[in-house]
């Protein structure tokens, strides 16, 4: 299969695409732009080999950074939250206790670990449910386009 073309690409989704091909390698999936909940879309949701929830905002520049009024929303929906820059990234906005992945749309370094906040079991199920859910949902919508007239993918 081609490599999608990377111009065709927002610079968010660029980053998003070298995240997930870092995090496989650690043996974790990933779906990108997952709405948790509603009026919370996380840019990627992991799910590790040990079951464990990671969300990874991506964040193309510093204006994008501070318009973005959502993200502590979404602590209470990973077990670990990482923020993915790119190499020009001025790093020293980003709060501490959060994770730190230095990535391009070809791969990524895990730079520093966020802080753990392990999820309450009901929520980890309900997360893990939505994670396959959508994951499926754009699995088949690949395979057969027209199958599926729900919610937007």
């Amino acid at each position: 299969m081609s490599d999608p073309a990377p111009l065709a690409m927002q610079p968010g989704q660029l980053l998003a695409r070298g995240v997930c091909r870092h995090l496989a390698s650690l043996g974790f999936v990933t779906v990108e732009e997952v709405t948790v909940t509603r009026g919370l879309r996380v840019d990627v949701l992991a799910l590790g080999p040990k079951g464990e929830l990671w969300v990874v905002e991506c964040k193309s520049s510093r204006m994008d950074f501070v318009s973005d009024h959502k993200w502590q929303g979404y602590l209470a929906w990973c077990d670990r939250f990482f923020w993915a820059v790119d190499a020009a990234f001025p790093t020293d906005l980003l709060p501490e206790g959060s994770g730190l992945i230095l990535a391009d749309a070809y791969d990524a370094e895990l730079l520093r670990m966020g802080e753990e906040a392990r999820l309450a079991p009901a929520r980890r199920k309900k997360l893990i449910q939505v994670f396959a859910t959508q994951a499926a949902r754009r699995l088949q919508a690949l395979r057969d386009p027209d199958a599926l007239r729900g919610p937007m993918l």
